[in-house]
């Protein structure tokens, strides 16, 4: 990212200690290098540890700061539970939750698994409630408040066709945005969504757009002739979890230069035609993928 088009002053998150979840890669690393660069305390995790631990000292080593990584699966609350505590017994309660950490691939949902769609659901709809009612409960006994972000994706307003699981448990994660605003508001206690279109990322490209079919907003499709930027992301992100905007609560918004309005932001028109043969291909990438993300796990 390129950081001198961050359009915030030097030091605006001094203080700030923020934990972002999926923050060693994609658009989890880009919102981590906006915070650190902005003079936040960011703690990142991810199921890789050594590739956090990386992105960690990459950032550090570019803005200085500090970045703390965790190895941490949050479909595991335990785990969650370690790592909060750790985060907590190393400089107190945290200032803001990013809920990123995320999976998805395409498939038709006539072949898709209950083992596939528990892949997605456990991280996505149950992972983050875990980790946001474990540091909410704990910010709520203490009095704190804070700010929570969650990635979600304009496919909560109208379904996502052949990502069903993701769709489904990014709604939920929508819903309980609202919920948890309305409900903890009281608490000093902020929830706010952000709903991106197209931002090319390694994941993104290996699952949901393999072989260049799964694009739900390529560049002429979209209204703005283009694909979004990840300082642009990271701007809107560090407007809701900054200071100044305490008064953002229970929102979700789109950053898709109109990309929803215009194609319905999802795979409907470029996936539907496809027949048994196209698909059958397909698949096979995606389980290349899968099992490469496995065997750097077993090492990282």
């Amino acid at each position: 990212m390129d950081v001198s088009k961050l359009m915030y002053r030097d030091g605006l998150m001094d203080g700030e200690r923020i934990l972002v979840t999926g923050g060693g890669t994609g658009l989890g690393r880009e919102m981590t290098e906006a915070f650190l660069k902005l003079g936040a305390t960011v703690y990142i995790c991810g199921r890789r540890q050594g590739k956090a631990q990386d992105t960690a000292d990459e950032l550090m080593a570019q803005h200085g700061g500090k970045v703390v990584a965790h190895g941490c699966d949050i479909r595991d609350a335990d785990a969650i539970k370690a790592m909060v505590d750790a985060i907590w017994e190393e400089g107190g309660a945290l200032t803001g939750l990013v809920n990123n950490a995320a999976g998805n691939f395409i498939s038709r949902t006539e072949d898709l698994s209950i083992n596939g769609f528990n892949a997605i659901s456990d991280i996505v709809f149950r992972g983050t409630f875990y980790i946001t009612h474990e540091v909410g409960t704990r910010l709520i006994k203490e009095g704190k408040s804070a700010s929570f972000l969650s990635i979600l994706t304009t496919w909560v307003w109208n379904g996502g066709p052949f990502t069903v699981p993701s769709a489904m448990s990014k709604s939920a994660i929508n819903n309980m945005t609202q919920s948890l605003a309305a409900e903890w508001g009281r608490y000093g206690l902020r929830f706010n969504a952000i709903a991106p279109g197209l931002f090319p990322t390694d994941g993104m490209s290996a699952r949901l757009s393999p072989d260049g079919r799964g694009n739900n907003s390529n560049d002429r499709a979209n209204p703005m002739g283009r694909h979004g930027e990840m300082h642009e992301l990271a701007n809107l992100a560090v407007f809701l979890m900054g200071p100044g905007a305490e008064w953002v609560n229970g929102q979700t918004i789109a950053i898709d230069g109109a990309g929803y309005q215009a194609t319905g932001g999802n795979f409907y028109h470029t996936l539907a035609p496809l027949g048994d043969e196209e698909w059958a291909k397909m698949r096979d990438m995606i389980k290349g993928t899968n099992a490469k993300d496995k065997a750097d796990r077993t090492v990282g």
